[in-house]
């Protein structure tokens, strides 16, 4: 490990010793080109924003009736040459209005045009292309959509939240604050989703940074694609990939600052503050907590204890009526500090940043994986530090020629204690027990090394071709440290992982109506860690593999008319174990080392309408999604002796995705956003024999257990500009999610019975908040599930009722 970090640092230090002997700044190029002027020709040169002052990225710039233009660099910069004269300028984009500007250049001149250019739509919320950074990614070949996270920004919404009104995608939880989370999309969830921050995997970064534990305000904009995803996140997703885009502020000083407060004794807190000065030196700092007894009601079958004259304990739980009890065991808070200090706008690197995080976590541990499990003591706790170094530099060496490099180095340390005596009821009952440990007596921490690094080059060839190479390491050391007196052969036996993805890719981009994209993929993992030697497991033994995998697939895009877009991609994807599949987590989660790789056939077909009628807006898109995949990765539930239960996970076969999703939003002026959301995504068993027999399976054909096929969601915002006061306005938003009941065993046991089924769940939201000064100072009021609506996600787990929340948020900067 300390070779491939020494061998990055050593590549980045290389790069700015080169590129600070070579270049002299965005003036001096200027300064050269005059003076090695092309026959006399004159040099033209400048940038283009959009009207919210975002850098106007790909956008076409033209002299207009010549064959004379260029376009804009990822920063909005352009340059070209052209002979003396006077012209028309002309600058397009899609989304946004065509500009033109009368220009006149003098011989061999060198001539700076700064131009600004206005959206056509008005805000349309979630996938409305509100800057040119989401129309970027509306303008890619990929199935992507991007969310603004603007109108969120005085909720008390986290990150995971906010996602859910994308389309395809579902929120499930386990539980209130702090509790597991997974993302849902086109029928795939968990670990077939990556998730991204500014475009550095998030792989082993601890709990607290769960996007269920980050607020809404961390983020400038969500970034999702879907199913096939672009060689540049060089990732092993099959569902897809989150992307994380924070604020990039150059404001010379700013702060934002919220606190909220709510049911449960819910405390939410968030600052981020920082400086850019004009010598380009900047700072960020960004910290954040949640807090919550987690103390809701739930509706359970009962463990009943009877305590007999002699001292015994009988039990039975009971199956036949469910019982309204309060959860006791489930306090969880979580702290984080992250820092960034560096430079921008410099010679050798337009952006520079050197960054820290911590984060620390306590949890308690209320249930098992399924709800009729009650623990009373068992908690985790843990943290986290992580060092990080981020470069990005446009044009390094030669024109077109571009470099972005990440690493960082995570250690996480998270201990797990269940060293009590006592067997709790969901009454608070207890009764001592003849041996320690509510699920398996421990007291052991697992001491986690992460080192990641990314590298990914562009080279723009002209204006219509650009290739793309990236390069993904992971390194992961696990060593468990028993803290009992009895030290397990298994810990003493590390858990290790290599993965390296290589991709490249060529995109071809002749003119704005259409762009194609090929690429290929290289995967490669080895994986070391314990394995029993024979059914007793009594006896552990170091094993040690290598899996390798090519990848491929092509997307494209077609404008059909100018709010018309199309777009199909194909790839033959492969996704490697993650850590928690391949060793489980030290307490729950049950991993398997010799799991092996998914691969899938992915089909995605997208169709998008984006059109401004006056005062109208109308967005609507539709999409269809078919996997077909192979060594499925399947999260089961095992029982254990004595009436207790973990997660497993296991390779199934063989399983087929076919779904749809639409999408439909309608925006009246600056006052009125209504939109939502429908997707039906059946996942079906395709194995038609049972794993390693030749017996048929009797679920052929039938719904994967425990994946919900058919939700949808729904949401109005009323705004009401200059109320009371020039600059202030009140937002009301009422939402809504449907759930479609689902059964999560396999359907030909519970299709006819309740008892295994995820009933219909239809829940509605409403927030109210007021913001003054043009956004300085606001207030907000939530009610969640205000019809107290019964809610599940996994395994029978009930989530939070009726809930209350308000916020207080201020903002300075100039």
């Amino acid at each position: 490990m300390k070779y491939y970090a020494l061998t990055f640092f050593l590549l980045i230090g290389t790069t700015f010793t080169v590129w600070g002997q070579q270049r002299q700044g965005h003036k001096g190029r200027h300064d050269r080109h005059h003076k090695e002027s092309r026959h006399g020709q004159s040099f033209i040169y400048g940038k283009v924003v959009t009207n919210d002052k975002t850098p106007a990225d790909f956008a076409s710039v033209y002299l207009k009736g010549t064959s004379y233009g260029c376009v804009t660099n990822e920063e909005g910069y352009f340059e070209m040459w052209a002979p003396a004269g006077e012209y028309t300028l002309v600058v397009s984009a899609v989304g946004f209005e065509t500009t033109e500007e009368r220009v006149v250049i003098g011989k061999r001149e060198d001539k700076e045009v700064n131009l600004r250019i206005k959206s056509q739509a008005t805000e349309l919320a979630a996938v409305e292309v509100v800057s040119n950074g989401v129309s970027r990614v509306k303008r890619s070949a990929f199935n992507a959509v991007a969310l603004d996270t603007k109108e969120f920004e005085n909720s008390t919404k986290s990150l995971s939240d906010a996602l859910a009104k994308t389309p395809g995608m579902k929120l499930r939880e386990s539980g209130g604050v702090g509790s597991d989370m997974q993302l849902m999309m086109d029928g795939f969830s968990g670990k077939h989703i990556k998730v991204f921050i500014d475009g550095v995997p998030q792989e082993g970064v601890g709990s607290s940074f769960g996007l269920n534990n980050i607020p809404v305000n961390f983020a400038e904009r969500i970034e999702v694609y879907k199913g096939v995803v672009p060689v540049g996140f060089g990732t092993d997703a099959i569902g897809g990939v989150v992307n994380i885009i924070t604020k990039k502020k150059r404001d010379r000083w700013f702060a934002d600052a919220s606190y909220s407060y709510g049911s449960f004794n819910t405390h939410k807190s968030y600052v981020n503050f920082g400086q850019t000065f004009k010598n380009g030196f900047t700072y960020e700092m960004n910290a954040f907590q949640n807090y919550s007894d987690n103390n809701y009601h739930v509706d359970a079958n009962v463990e009943v204890f009877n305590f007999n004259p002699d001292g015994s304990v009988s039990t039975y739980i009971d199956t036949r009526n469910k019982v309204r009890v309060k959860r006791f065991n489930d306090t969880y808070h979580n702290e984080a500090v992250i820092g960034k200090l560096g430079v921008v706008d410099k010679a050798w690197a337009d952006r520079l940043m050197f960054g820290f995080t911590y984060s620390h976590m306590y949890q308690e541990v209320q249930t098992g994986v399924r709800q009729i499990t009650v623990y009373g003591d068992k908690h985790r706790y843990g943290h986290s530090f992580m060092p990080s170094v981020e470069y990005r530099k446009r044009d390094l060496l030669t024109k077109g020629l571009d470099v972005v490099f990440t690493a960082n180095y995570n250690r996480n340390a998270t201990t797990n204690v269940d060293t009590s005596y006592y067997h709790y009821n969901w009454y608070g009952e207890r009764y001592r027990m003849n041996t320690p440990g509510e699920q398996s007596r421990q007291f052991s921490r697992a001491d986690n090394d992460n080192w990641n690094g990314t590298l990914t080059v562009n080279y723009r060839l002209g204006k219509a071709h650009t290739f793309t190479f990236n390069h993904v390491m992971n390194l992961f050391h696990r060593q468990n440290t028993s803290m009992l007196a009895i030290e397990e052969e298994e810990d003493a036996i590390a858990k290790e992982t290599r993965k390296n993805i290589s991709g490249l890719s060529y995109r071809l981009m002749p003119t704005e109506k259409w762009n194609l994209s090929v690429f290929g993929k290289y995967y490669h993992q080895f994986v070391a860690g314990p394995m029993a030697e024979d059914a007793t497991q009594s006896n552990y033994i170091r094993t040690t593999r290598n899996v390798s995998s090519m990848g491929y697939g092509a997307a494209g895009t077609y404008f059909v008319l100018p709010e018309l877009q199309a777009k199909l991609s194909y790839e033959k994807a492969y996704r490697l174990p993650t850590i928690e599949e391949m060793f489980g987590d030290e307490d729950l989660e049950m991993g398997d080392v010799s799991i092996r790789p998914e691969n899938s056939d992915n089909i995605n077909l997208n169709v998008s309408y984006n059109k401004t009628f006056g005062r109208h807006s109308l967005y609507a898109e539709g999409g269809f999604v078919y996997r077909n995949t192979k060594d499925y990765i399947q999260r089961n539930i095992t029982d254990l002796s004595g009436g207790k239960e973990a997660a497993t996970y296991v390779n199934y076969g063989k399983v087929e995705t076919k779904g749809y999703n639409l999408s439909l939003r309608y925006g009246f002026s600056n006052w009125l956003s209504i939109g939502g959301n429908f997707t039906q995504m059946d996942v079906r068993d395709k194995q038609r024999t049972q794993i390693g027999t030749t017996t048929a399976n009797l679920a052929y054909g039938a719904r994967m257990p425990n994946v919900p096929y058919r939700f949808a969601d729904m949401d109005v915002t009323l705004f009401w500009h200059d109320l009371f006061r020039k600059g202030n306005t009140l937002t009301l938003t009422y939402d809504n999610q449907y759930l479609h009941s689902f059964s999560y065993y396999s359907e030909i046991i519970g299709s006819s019975s309740d008892e295994y089924r995820v009933p219909n769940q239809f829940s509605h939201n409403i927030s109210l908040s007021y913001s003054m000064q043009h956004g300085r100072y606001n207030l907000s009021f939530e009610c969640r599930n205000f019809t107290d609506e019964d809610l599940y996600d996994n395994f029978s787990l009930q989530k939070a009722g009726r809930a209350f929340y308000g916020k207080v948020r201020v903002y300075f900067g100039n």
